[in-house]
């Protein structure tokens, strides 16, 4: 071969490898083009999670029986310290008052508030290790204010029924009047604030984070079990009957309290239940409780579970035979409460529109 046929093939050559190299180049960055197109942006879970993992964790998180046993297991912890804190203070035991015993602003305003207190950081606590707002523990809800008002004026107009009631039964007597002038006003807003803070705390305590951790887990496991589309609704009236009872049992520790008072207190706590189911919230619970405790403790001078308060409006007293009365328990030891529940439901049923419990969290979706 020539030199110059020699330097033609040369050139070829080159051309053809200058070629081969762009090539390879579109076709490499076109690869990394798709590799980065189908990288995940979180990492792929395994397909076989461990069974440590399945024991603790499920579908929806950390499963709802750890959940309930590291809520509770917190608080009593928290309670048992600022009981024996209380103790080292020499504070006043409710439980121990006797029937016409009066509780003292100060000492009810501090005895709801702690343990209020250590609920709510501890509902805080277990969203952060659940993951989830906390909002939907029972105070999320875009319409707080009006909700709160409207239990307030349905509270205070039941109670108001229930005590014309007994007054025109010769079943209540008003004795007299025990606050003048500027102490209506300053002893009824300190009272509104240590009953908001009962409402909030047995609300809140009863009905908030245990109430929707229980609904979770017998949710899931009436899915499991039955495969149904009511699952939730199932889950939700098997715990508030639970906690209902448990809320009424609560209330026999109380000074003066009787069969029928504890029976109306479960039955209120499934109205509430009910306020909540509709409402997906707390808050028309928490101001018809509020109302309801303020005006039988403050305005009306009644009983409220045994419980008396002093500064009270008016002093009363009542007649007639317990059942029908109250006797030491106050009205709600009347029979008539049944009848004054039933108003509520009835109240609960036209003003509150159906919502949907659970609304912000997946574990009901």
């Amino acid at each position: 071969m020539d030199r110059e046929g020699t330097q033609r093939s040369l050139s070829t050559y080159i051309l053809l490898r200058h070629e081969e190299a762009l090539l390879n180049s579109e076709i490499s960055d076109q690869s990394d083009g798709q590799d980065l197109a189908l990288t995940p942006t979180e990492p792929i879970p395994p397909a076989q999670s461990s069974t440590l993992r399945k024991i603790f964790i499920g579908q929806d998180g950390l499963r709802a029986g750890w959940s309930l046993l590291i809520f509770i297991a917190m608080f009593a912890a928290l309670a048992f310290c600022a009981n024996r804190i209380g103790r080292k203070l020499h504070a006043p035991d409710p439980n121990s008052m006797k029937p016409g015993t009066e509780m003292s602003p100060l000492f009810g305003i501090i005895a709801e508030a702690i343990p209020f207190v250590i609920v709510l950081f501890l509902t805080w606590i277990m969203s952060k290790i659940e993951r989830r707002p906390v909002s939907v523990y029972g105070f999320g809800d875009e319409r707080k204010l009006s909700r709160f008002l409207a239990g307030m004026a349905s509270g205070i107009i039941c109670l108001s029924i229930l005590i014309l009631t007994l007054l025109k039964s010769g079943l209540l007597v008003i004795d007299h009047r025990v606050l003048f002038g500027s102490d209506v006003l300053r002893y009824g807003a300190i009272w509104l604030l240590g009953f908001l803070l009962v409402g909030l705390l047995e609300e809140y305590l009863t009905r908030g984070y245990v109430q929707y951790t229980l609904t979770r887990g017998l949710a899931g496991l009436y899915q499991w079990a039955f495969k149904t589309r009511y699952s939730t609704a199932l889950g939700f009236w098997t715990s508030a009957l639970i906690f209902s009872i448990l809320f009424g049992l609560g209330h026999r520790s109380n000074p003066g309290e009787s069969p029928i008072g504890v029976l109306a207190a479960g039955l209120a706590g499934l109205v509430f239940c009910l306020s909540l189911w509709r409402t997906g919230s707390l808050w028309w619970a928490i101001g018809f409780h509020t109302s309801w405790d303020w005006g039988q403790s403050f305005l009306y001078g009644v009983a409220d579970s045994g419980l008396m308060v002093q500064h009270h409006l008016l002093a009363t007293h009542p007649a007639g035979k317990p059942i029908l009365s109250g006797g030491t328990t106050g009205p709600e030891g009347s029979i008539f409460i049944l009848a004054v529940l039933a108003l509520v439901v009835l109240i609960v049923f036209v003003t509150l529109p159906r919502g949907h419990y659970g609304q912000s969290s997946k574990a009901f979706e």
